[in-house]
C-alpha cells in the first residue's frame, strides 16, 4: 500500500485555502453598506458613528497619553461625499484651545470610511458637536 505523498497534502491544503477565502470574500462582498437619501438619516448616522470613535477605547487610550488635560467640546462642519467618507472638516466653535488635538481628531475622521452610502453626487454638510471628556 503506497502512502500519499507530501505534495497530495499541500495540494489539498491549497485548495481549501482558497475555497475558504472565496467564502470569505464573497461573504463581505454581500454585505453592501447602506444608501441613505434623507440628510435626517445622514445627520443621525455622522453623528452615530462619530460618537463611536470618539468613545471606543483606541481613542481614549491616545486621548489620554497625548492630550491628557484636554477636556471640552469642538462644533465642527462635516462634508460627507458618495463614498461614505468626509471631504471636509471645519472647526466651527470650540472651547479647546490645543490645536494639535483638533488636527487629531480631523485627521482621525478624515481617514473613516462611514459605514453608509449616499446618492451619486450627493453630498451633504453636518453640523456636530463633538464632547470630548
Amino acid at each position: 500500500m503506497q502512502q500519499p505523498s507530501l505534495l497530495k497534502y499541500y495540494l489539498l491544503l491549497t485548495g481549501l485555502c482558497f475555497f475558504l477565502s472565496i467564502s470569505f470574500s464573497l461573504k463581505s462582498f454581500a454585505q453592501k453598506r447602506p444608501v441613505l437619501t434623507e440628510e435626517e438619516q445622514v445627520q443621525e448616522a455622522v453623528t452615530k458613528e462619530v460618537d463611536a470613535i470618539i468613545k471606543s477605547d483606541d481613542f481614549i487610550k491616545k486621548k489620554n497619553k497625548k492630550f491628557k488635560d484636554v477636556k471640552g467640546y469642538i462644533v465642527v462642519d462635516i462634508g460627507v461625499v458618495q463614498n461614505g467618507k468626509l471631504s471636509s472638516f471645519f472647526k466651527v466653535d470650540s472651547d479647546i484651545k490645543n490645536i494639535d488635538f483638533i488636527e487629531y481628531v480631523s485627521d482621525l475622521l478624515l481617514k473613516q470610511k462611514f459605514e453608509f452610502k449616499l446618492p451619486k453626487q450627493q453630498r451633504y454638510k453636518i453640523r456636530q458637536t463633538i464632547a470630548i471628556e
